[in-house]
């Protein structure tokens, strides 16, 4: 996976656009571009930060083939002096970028490259692509996890994916959110996301009863034996075959069943009435496991309802994000340099008041309370710009000023960290388990409020006073 040469995958204006760079003489202005999110999915407080890895290993293979060069050629609008630049194309740009697993809200610049413009302008596509969809689905695998309050999820979604890639790097990305597994073994080989899985309704249909299906299973895995108990009848047959079959095989041989699966049917009910027969039976410490279109709402639901249920297997809604399936993050030129490198600030205007840019070269600091350790607002300042968090610092709402707040025993720490000087990495991805813990300990240094599911409150995001001077100053200037 790591060295699969994606530079073709991009939109075709970056072609066009490095062309006309290339023809005015701009292929090699430096040019820095923010990506940045503009509305949290499924209406949370917060979305979670992921994909930088792939984004590495993407730009560590860009290189143009001979059939690339020729397939740009048969276009027929490309001069024979740009192809001949883009066959030598050697990536050389800086970049930097908020680590995975950081909690991340709208507005602030989750990654930012500086370099040649045509450089910085054509890897706009993948970037795009790989932090959208692992932000995504990081961000609803966590608020499946919350919701599921202490209980263990699974990803179960490989088969309902938008295509390999999506079942692959969607495991990743989920157990970065904080589920415990995945039920793709291809994940597990290549990442380490740990792969999971016991039966399907088809094993025990290839025998000719269900009992003589949990048996032949137990006898093959006595120490991770874990039955699929809805084939037929749940109560009537599944538990009480289920329970046999951990009395016959098991137990004479020492071991101790790992859990029941439930995939249909009233899964709240039936878990309880479940949870009873197997108590009674001596397996208070066998598990039920739950699965069939679960997501955050549902299984708040079941929770709430008293569902006896320790492991949630998490599918399609999980995998494809299926309430909000887009996450949304945009690729903006925010500032270029001068002949003297001096950096321009470069703004972008809308009637649309949420698409009108911050300009500049910028930073972005999250404030914690010295107290407790928790996040108190970020801040985006000039990238030269620090906050001396040895004194009181005040913040402010960049769109209603007049909303101040004084911020004292606090300390700062800038989120956007080095991942490339110059076209050579210089970052070394934490493992998956690394992030996996970063991420659960970001959230919880978090407000309650921030994390509620429903009207969450909005996390503080302002501008330092420099920036904002020159936010309004340009926007000033353009209506002048």
């Amino acid at each position: 996976m790591d060295n699969r040469n994606f530079t073709m995958l991009t939109d075709f204006y970056e072609f066009t656009m490095s062309n006309g760079f290339f023809s005015e003489g701009l292929a090699d202005k430096i040019v820095y571009f923010d990506m940045f999110f503009r509305k949290i999915p499924d209406g949370g407080g917060f979305a979670i930060m992921a994909g930088v890895e792939q984004v590495i290993d993407y730009i560590k293979n860009l290189k143009f083939t001979d059939d690339d060069i020729e397939y740009l050629r048969s276009k027929k609008i490309f001069k024979e002096e740009f192809l001949h630049y883009m066959s030598c194309f050697k990536f050389e740009c800086d970049i930097w970028a908020i680590p995975e697993g950081t909690p991340i809200f709208p507005g602030e610049p989750i990654l930012t490259v500086r370099g040649p413009a045509i450089q910085a302008q054509f890897i706009e596509t993948m970037v795009l692509l790989t932090i959208n969809h692992q932000s995504l689905i990081a961000t609803k695998a966590n608020r499946i996890v919350r919701a599921a309050d202490g209980r263990a999820v699974m990803e179960f979604g490989s088969r309902r994916a938008q295509g390999a890639d999506a079942a692959i790097a969607g495991a990743r990305a989920a157990y970065i959110g904080g589920c415990e597994g995945t039920a793709c073994a291809i994940a597990d080989e290549i990442y380490g996301v740990p792969a999971m899985g016991t039966m399907a309704h088809s094993w025990i249909q290839m025998f000719d009863t269900e009992y003589e299906a949990f048996k032949a299973y137990a006898r093959n895995y006595p120490n991770n034996c874990t039955l699929l108990i809805d084939t037929y009848n749940v109560l009537k047959s599944g538990v009480p075959n289920a329970i046999r079959v951990f009395d016959e095989v098991l137990k004479p041989i020492g071991c101790r069943p790992a859990g029941v699966r439930i995939d249909s049917g009233d899964i709240t009910y039936l878990s309880k009435r479940c949870r009873k027969m197997l108590d009674e039976a001596g397996y208070a410490d066998c598990k039920i496991v739950a699965s069939n279109s679960l997501d955050e709402s549902i299984i708040r639901d079941m929770l709430s309802q008293g569902a006896k249920i320790d492991i949630f297997g998490v599918g399609e809604r999980l995998i494809t994000s299926k309430s909000e399936p887009v996450f949304g993050g945009v690729y903006k030129l925010v500032a270029v340099e001068n002949d003297t490198g001096c950096i321009i600030p470069k703004i972008k205007i809308s009637e649309n008041v949420a698409k009108i840019t911050t300009p500049g070269f910028k930073q972005v600091y999250r404030l914690y309370s010295r107290k407790d350790s928790a996040a108190i607002a970020d801040v985006i300042t000039l990238f030269d710009e620090t906050i001396d968090d040895s004194k009181s610092y005040e913040i402010f709402d960049p769109e209603h000023t007049w909303k101040r707040k004084e911020v004292a025993d606090f300390y700062a720490r800038p989120l956007l960290k080095p991942i490339f000087e110059k076209g050579k990495c210089v970052y070394t991805t934490p493992s998956l388990k690394v992030l996996r813990e970063y991420c659960k300990m970001e959230i919880s240094g978090l407000w309650e409020e921030v994390k509620r599911f429903e009207n969450p409150h909005r996390y503080y995001v302002d501008l330092s006073q420099e920036l904002w001077k020159i936010k309004h100053s340009m926007l000033e200037d353009y209506q002048r």
